[in-house]
């Protein structure tokens, strides 16, 4: 099912509304996810990966109109889009793999020991269920891999669940592409029309009726952290609240110890310049933050980052909203007492392209003022100069929770780094060593989320196949007879925990 609101115009060569209004398209699309979801549900791993696999090859087959298109909607340049068709194709068939595997059932048994005493055991097993309909709300800066197939999608449908998809303003003609393949693999793959629906159309009130539908179980969303505050609270309110998977904010500390400044300062503040410039720093794991002592050493890093950071030219941004917000913020930084610029990069053509900046402060007024450490999205970043060891444990104790905390650092300081790390894992769902925290592998252990506010749940992941679990429930079952038993589970003793 696919609908638009009546305000957003079709684009060429897609699939048009129904032509009813936008809340009655969610009304229509949980009633059918509602009716798909006990068909849904039972289809087993093999179903289901079919099902995935068939929408990945329905994506390659759209081909380059597809990057195309894409391109003209988002700025972004076509190396960029076809990497990340790439990964949405590849997470649909690691899901597809992670069904095969059995794992994702989570199967525990515990056979019955009637002779244990003073209390016999029965008979227990636990696998796990779908949830429910989904609702997701596509990102904007990832049209492909965080949004209408991406990998919130991609894990709810594996999980067993329906999916009904709130396409991003910013991308329409992308969304509704994709929107389309995903709706003829549910056709190719002979399944219920209410497994996948696609909703369009800007302004908040179809995102609230969404979220709000009881028919609704789980949300998925990846943003702004006011957009993932304001799901998470209605969903809260509802008669019966749901699970909101936010991604939400994060500024990505990289620590600088001591000992690697001394050995390759200029080669890695050359490098920070790349990730932080890269997509003209629309990434969540973008490296916002720097943190490391004083000395010599961070000088070099900062004249080697100036130096990359002023050949720099500004690339458009996803949009008018989020090029004006990065603005604000980048100016609101520049005019602090506390903070100085260091670094401009230079002026892109365009409306919405602004030049990257680098700003520095000192541990103390980053400890007294903790908007220091709020997100600015886009290509911006702040160094914090340190005193000494224990200014730098101060300001990574007072973060807020991170998807990512990354350690530069050489043999000499492997002391230090030990005595770091616990703080580390409290603060991030990812911690690097020697690399730089833009690009995100999708694969079994990887976690892309982190503590509050870097997700609404630090106990989940919307990358890999961990992220099925976001989706499911455990059931346990107590001295069943074999014909009341799941069948798909495979049921084994062998698998006793």
């Amino acid at each position: 099912m696919i609908a638009m609101a009546d305000t957003a115009p079709a684009p060429k060569g897609t699939i048009t509304s129904r032509g009813v209004g936008c809340l009655d398209d969610v009304a229509s699309a949980c009633a059918a996810a509602e009716a798909a979801f006990p068909v849904y549900r039972q289809t087993d791993s093999e179903q289901r990966a079919v099902f995935l696999e068939c929408i990945a090859e329905k994506i390659v087959a759209l081909g380059e109109p597809l990057i195309d298109v894409v391109m003209r909607e988002s700025g972004l340049p076509r190396a960029r889009l076809e990497g990340e068709r790439g990964r949405t194709v590849g997470q649909l068939r690691l899901f597809a793999e992670e069904l095969r595997s059995g794992r994702w059932q989570g199967i525990r048994v515990d056979p019955a020991l009637p002779d244990r005493t003073p209390l016999p055991r029965p008979d227990l097993r636990m696998r796990k269920i779908p949830v429910g309909p989904v609702a997701v709300f596509g990102a904007s800066n990832f049209p492909l891999a965080f949004s209408t197939a991406g990998g919130d999608t991609a894990s709810a449908l594996a999980a067993g669940c329906p999916v009904i998809v709130k396409g991003h303003p910013a991308h329409p003609e992308t969304s509704l592409l994709v929107a389309g393949v995903v709706e003829a693999a549910v056709k190719a793959c002979d399944l219920p029309d209410g497994v996948f629906s696609h909703i369009a159309g800007p302004g908040n009130a179809v995102g609230e009726a969404l979220v709000s539908d009881p028919r609704i179980a789980a949300v998925g969303f990846t943003g702004s952290r006011a957009g993932g505050l304001a799901i998470l609270k209605r969903a809260q309110v509802r008669p019966v609240p749901i699970p909101v998977y936010a991604e939400m904010s994060s500024i990505n500390p990289v620590i600088l110890l001591p000992n690697i400044l001394d050995e390759r300062a200029a080669a890695l503040g050359t490098e920070f310049v790349a990730s932080l410039t890269m997509g003209a720093g629309q990434f969540c794991t973008n490296p916002g933050l720097v943190v490391a002592v004083d000395g010599p050493g961070l000088d070099d890093f900062i004249a080697a980052a100036i130096s990359a950071m002023v050949g720099v030219e500004a690339a458009p941004m996803l949009s008018e909203g989020i090029s004006e917000a990065y603005r604000r913020g980048v100016e609101a930084l520049a005019a602090r007492s506390d903070v100085r610029t260091i670094a401009r990069g230079r002026t892109g053509e365009g409306p919405r392209s602004y030049p990257a900046a680098l700003f520095s402060t000192d541990a103390a007024s980053f400890l007294a003022d903790a908007t220091l450490g709020d997100e600015v999205f886009g290509a911006t970043s702040l160094i914090v100069r340190c005193r000494d060891e224990s200014d730098l444990a101060a300001v990574l104790v007072a973060l807020e929770g991170q998807l990512t905390a990354t350690l530069h650092m050489a043999e000499t300081d492997l002391s230090l780094a030990a005595r770091l790390m616990p703080v580390l894992e409290l603060k991030a769902g990812r911690i690097l060593v020697n690399g730089w925290p833009t690009g995100v592998e999708v694969s079994h252990a990887m976690v892309h989320g982190g503590p509050y506010p870097a997700s609404s749940d630090a106990r989940s992941t919307s990358v890999g196949s961990l992220a099925i679990d976001r989706f499911l429930r455990p059931v346990c079952y107590q001295n069943l007879p074999e014909a009341l038993l799941p069948r798909e589970a495979g049921w084994s003793s062998d698998l006793r925990r």
